[in-house]
């Protein structure tokens, strides 16, 4: 069942990404959709901050991963939105982490969809500025990779 959360501010975005990263489990795969500038690195930031991370957390854009190791998991922080081709991930030993022991979340993720195991956890960010400029629709599903 989808779950969704309504936020109105990027401080309750953040805190929706802690809560999750609080809940999350060694092995887990979360895929983060949305638009530019839809808050999914404030999202991500309050994830990291949920898994007990401190130091500052950006995308990685242009480096594709970034590792965070001091939480109580590891965890993988993919940006794959300047991926050419899925094949590319083979060069960051994709498969070492998504079946690792630690916890990925890949923003862009429909970019690989093929690489993706059959089950992960999909969230997915909008806006609607007819709700306010602030206002985010957070939707989390469970199963296979939908777009």
């Amino acid at each position: 069942m989808d779950k969704i959360i309504e936020t109105l501010s990027a401080d309750e975005t953040y805190k929706v990404g802690q809560e999750l990263g609080a809940q999350a489990e060694a092995g887990e795969i979360y895929c983060l959709l949305g638009d530019l500038g839809v808050g999914k690195t404030v999202f991500t930031q309050g994830f990291a901050r949920g898994l007990g991370i401190e130091e500052p957390v950006s995308s990685p854009t242009f480096t594709i991963l970034q590792e965070y190791e001091e939480g109580r998991l590891p965890f993988y922080h993919f940006d794959v939105y300047r991926i050419a081709e899925p094949e590319e991930m083979d060069e960051l030993g994709f498969e070492d982490y998504i079946y690792g022991f630690g916890v990925c979340l890949i923003e862009w993720a429909n970019l690989i969809a093929e690489l993706l195991p059959d089950f992960v956890k999909t969230v997915l960010i909008e806006k609607d500025l007819e709700k306010g400029f602030d206002y985010r629709k957070i939707t989390v599903k469970e199963g296979a990779f939908e777009q």
